[in-house]
């Protein structure tokens, strides 16, 4: 993965709030940290909106080494609906697909059979309710599924594969165990329920009680001990980050 940089998640909340200040935070994304990102919020919370800009600041910011992304929409609405024509763009149980072929990525790199090492990515949208669904319908076939999820959280890092998954309630079930403490990155934005700051953020409960948020704002917690409160912007070009994520995902151009 690329060494050296960083990818900005929003800005400093209360900074912004108080005075305006539009001061980045960000996380490095180097071989030397770990970038494996949760991100959750209800409906409306603005999850969706940040998972856009993720996906092109990472694209951007790993364009000199040539990161490969693939988008798993579970859900399937509208909000993606124009990644449709990729091809590293999949929908519904085709999400599960999409697993597959990056774990592939990492199994044949442990192997050494794969010797590339630029960035390879897997966003996840909705997540929890794809392995919610998955497990109700074929429990053998869920904790395989859930088991390459598992590897990729332990050996991404070493091997240049990242997770990036959202949804709205994370829930063990689709957790392997202690897996949600795998992640480098946890954010939740907008009016978040407290069993989803207990699951997430048990040891920072204090620094969250009382605290109020609006669409597009919320919590981040970086490397499991630096909290802040972030604010995502709003987008100045909208089709151009439309654009750079549709080329990355193998769409026309």
């Amino acid at each position: 993965m690329t060494m050296n940089s960083r990818l900005m998640l929003g800005y400093d909340l209360d900074k912004w709030n108080l005075w305006g200040v539009k001061e980045p935070i960000s996380v490095d994304i180097s071989p030397k940290t770990n970038s494996l990102i949760s991100l959750n919020g209800m409906s409306g919370s603005g999850k969706s909106y940040m998972e856009h800009q993720l996906l092109a600041r990472l694209i951007l910011a790993e364009q000199r080494q040539k990161g490969e992304y693939y988008f798993a929409d579970y859900k399937g609405d509208n909000s993606f609906s124009y990644l449709q024509s990729c091809s590293h763009f999949f929908t519904y149980k085709d999400s599960f697909t999409a697993l597959d072929t990056v774990h592939a990525r990492l199994l044949a790199r442990q192997s050494g059979s794969d010797t590339t090492n630029n960035p390879v990515t897997l966003i996840w949208d909705e997540y929890m309710a794809a392995a919610l669904n998955f497990i109700s319908e074929d429990k053998k076939a869920a904790a395989v599924m859930m088991s390459k999820v598992s590897e990729i959280l332990l050996l991404g890092r070493s091997l240049s594969v990242r997770l990036i998954v959202a949804c709205q309630r994370p829930d063990a079930l689709a957790f392997p165990a202690g897996s949600r403490l795998n992640y480098g990155v946890v954010c939740v934005l907008g009016a978040a329920v407290r069993s989803i700051y207990e699951m997430l953020l048990p040891d920072h409960m204090e620094q969250v009680k009382g605290r109020k948020f609006e669409r597009g704002e919320g919590v981040v917690l970086l490397q499991g001990s630096e909290l802040r409160f972030i604010k995502v912007p709003m987008v100045r070009d909208e089709e151009r980050m439309r654009q750079i994520c549709i080329k990355a995902l193998g769409g026309p151009i």
